[in-house]
């Protein structure tokens, strides 16, 4: 885990969406262009913008995948994990793991 977390955190972390272009990396098996490319297209957004901290801060309030500081009342952990998955139409483990252990 400390590469992914290296990697998110070198592309802005969750203060921009390098977060969000390292788990497309990682579960589509994409370049860090294409992975850009497609997490900026889903934030309809530019390349450059998804860069921007202070745009990202702001959206990632909207959209509620997760900011730096916490915010009363906005989704953290496992409930933005979960909104990102949504976003991005991906799958990500510990939210499956999390759906089954409520099941049970």
């Amino acid at each position: 885990m400390a590469v992914p977390h290296f990697m998110a955190s070198g592309m802005g972390g969750i203060r921009t969406a390098g977060d969000l272009v390292a788990r497309m990396e990682y579960s589509k098996n994409m370049k860090v262009d294409k992975a850009k490319e497609y997490v900026a297209k889903k934030l309809s957004l530019s390349a450059m913008d998804i860069a921007d901290e202070y745009i990202m801060r702001e959206l990632r309030e909207e959209l509620k995948i997760g900011v730096v500081t916490g915010l009363p009342g906005a989704p953290r952990g496992i409930a933005a994990k979960m909104n990102i998955e949504k976003l991005l139409d991906i799958k990500i483990n510990s939210c499956d793991k999390f759906r089954g252990m409520l099941k049970n």
